[in-house]
């Protein structure tokens, strides 16, 4: 994933998103790769679902200036507990430097705390703070939504068929390495 497409995944918190999410909206939006034989690429329209997601979930979560890779972590760490960041590295299937990024900003923002492992002074662990778990409370529905509105446009049996090819897809690679590019 280049830096463009990082910045698009995980916004500096304190930046204005004012515009941002319609912007996103727009571009996915925009029909013009129609014609070029791009709709017939798996890997050209999981891109353009996942800016359509993003724009979305922007919309929806707007009022938290939370984006969906942070909302990801803290859902992870509220179900985990307190865990060591390459777990959460794993679990939400970031590559190590993308998430000590994303933990440095939501510790910023008081969401979390870390501290150094007892067992290995290299390795940190996160947990949530009270910050945290009320922000990730409050978000629940909104992302809740955003996840509705991008299927919105299928069936219920088409939801779920779409929904059980990605993960037989996600399954099917479970150790491919994660990568920021």
């Amino acid at each position: 994933m280049d830096n463009l497409e990082r910045g698009a995944q995980e916004a500096v918190p304190e930046r204005d998103h004012a515009g941002e999410e319609e912007k996103l909206l727009r571009a996915a939006r925009s029909n013009d790769w129609a014609e070029t034989g791009l709709r017939d690429r798996p890997g050209f329209l999981i891109r353009r679902l996942h800016q359509i997601h993003t724009a979305l979930f922007l919309q929806e979560c707007a009022s938290e200036g939370i984006t969906p890779v942070q909302y990801s972590v803290l859902t992870a760490l509220g179900q985990l507990g307190p865990s060591e960041q390459i777990v959460i590295s794993r679990a939400v299937g970031l590559d190590r430097t993308s998430t000590a990024d994303v933990m440095q900003r939501l510790e910023k923002r008081k969401l979390i705390r870390r501290r150094p492992s007892p067992t290995d002074g290299r390795s940190k662990i996160a947990t949530l703070t009270e910050v945290g778990i009320n922000l990730l409370q409050r978000v629940d529905e909104a992302a809740s939504a955003a996840h509705s509105r991008t299927l919105e446009p299928l069936t219920a049996d088409a939801r779920r068929e779409l929904m059980q090819a990605m993960r037989t897809i996600v399954d099917a690679y479970p150790d491919l390495e994660r990568k920021a590019n």
